[in-house]
């Protein structure tokens, strides 16, 4: 079997940006927001600023009390908004019950949206025009296309239809040319719908859902899912995907958990931050980075 690991796809990436930056006149400027202490949270906030910093980009975390108000939090992204110095806007989630995060994504100017979230790069995605794609679903596609799995003409099923990993993932893939289903709580007889799947990707944070039976022996499966099943000796949380341990002995392929999707989540962010730049200020980006596809 084939482990898809994502760290080394993670650095072809860093590389090709590093390559980038050394040519721009200009240092990209990532802000990420962070409402509240969530330990979860501040893990990723943290992981997201050190890496953007060691890439040689801007970064900076606004931290915020978990009580900050809706308004407070969109007065806030408006001045991101019109800082001509930010590059691209992140705001952590979750975030707390009081805020809205759907009024949050509507009011991040779709040009520095590097989450890729909002509704009009969204739908530029789905119409196949140009936009900042979510950085799960494209990390996803970036990984696949390192390791040479063909999708065009492929039947995918995709367990999970959120905004942030389902949605913009079927619509990378049917770019792609590939068959795709989109699978969720109310599928009927999901296992059998999933053993249609050239490619199955779980993203529904449910460990062990899919399990071996559910595979088509030499499937191609990503597991998104990270799920947090306890503390280790030493105090560490221990972390599963959506797919359980005996799918690697049908599976063709398979992504790790940690150490699978993860990387690639922030790489494509930061990747995002660095083509949100270059539109801004002007420079054409025809010359899209191999990152893109």
């Amino acid at each position: 079997m084939l482990e898809l690991s994502g760290p080394p796809v993670a650095e072809a990436v860093y590389q090709e940006l590093q390559t980038l930056l050394a040519t721009l006149p200009y240092v990209p400027h990532l802000r990420v927001v962070r409402l509240g202490d969530d330990p979860a949270s501040v893990a990723y906030v943290r992981l997201k600023d050190r890496q953007a910093k060691r890439l040689g980009l801007s970064s900076q975390v606004d931290v915020f009390p978990e009580s900050t108000s809706q308004e407070e939090l969109l007065a806030h992204i408006a001045r991101l908004n019109a800082d001509p110095e930010v590059d691209g806007i992140l705001v952590q989630s979750p975030v707390p019950r009081q805020v809205d995060f759907n009024a949050v994504l509507e009011a991040i100017d779709p040009l520095k949206d590097v989450d890729g979230l909002t509704p009009v790069n969204a739908g530029r995605m789905w119409m196949g025009l140009e936009a900042l794609e979510s950085c799960t679903p494209a990390g996803v596609m970036r990984l696949l296309k390192h390791y040479q799995i063909p999708l065009a003409g492929k039947e995918v099923v995709i367990v999970g239809r959120s905004n942030l990993v389902g949605k913009p993932l079927a619509a990378l893939m049917l770019r792609e040319h590939a068959t795709v289903t989109l699978a969720h709580s109310r599928t009927q007889d999901l296992a059998a719908v999933c053993r249609r799947a050239d490619v199955l990707v779980a993203a529904v944070g449910k460990a062990g859902l899919i399990t071996p039976e559910m595979v088509r022996p030499g499937a191609v499966v990503v597991d998104v899912g990270i799920n947090r099943v306890g503390q280790n000796e030493k105090g560490r949380d221990i972390l599963v995907g959506d797919v359980a341990p005996g799918v690697a002995a049908v599976a063709s392929a398979l992504t790790p958990v940690p150490g699978g999707v993860g990387p690639m989540t922030v790489a494509m962010l930061l990747y995002n931050t660095v083509i949100a730049a270059m539109r801004r200020r002007g420079r054409p980006t025809g010359e899209r980075l191999q990152a893109a596809r």
